[in-house]
């Protein structure tokens, strides 16, 4: 299927994410409803934010530019600083767009 760069294909596709966005978020809130949530579970729910987290993050220190490096260098130093994630983010998306900028 291929479809055209108009308004109406853009609009179309933006539905289309939405749509998909919202149900496998209510999808996942609903099927979570029936497992009971004990030790086990909980360790599952509060390593899977980890894990997806490096999943993301380690491709871009291994295969990614100088900029995106020094983004993530200079993210985690502010965040092992401040132990702030919000000033951390803040710093290695400047940092990136700066490097990106100049060099």
């Amino acid at each position: 299927m291929i479809l055209e760069p108009t308004l109406a294909g853009s609009l179309l596709v933006i539905a289309v994410m939405t749509l998909v966005t919202l149900v496998t978020r209510y999808g996942g809130v609903f099927l979570m409803s029936f497992v009971p949530i004990n030790r086990r579970v909980e360790g599952f729910i509060n390593g899977m934010s980890g894990s997806v987290l490096i999943a993301l993050i380690l491709p871009m220190a291994v295969e990614g530019d100088m900029a995106a490096r020094a983004s993530l260098l200079s993210t985690l130093l502010v965040f092992l600083a401040l132990r702030k994630p919000l000033p951390a983010i803040a710093v290695g998306i400047t940092m990136a767009a700066v490097w990106r900028y100049f060099f």
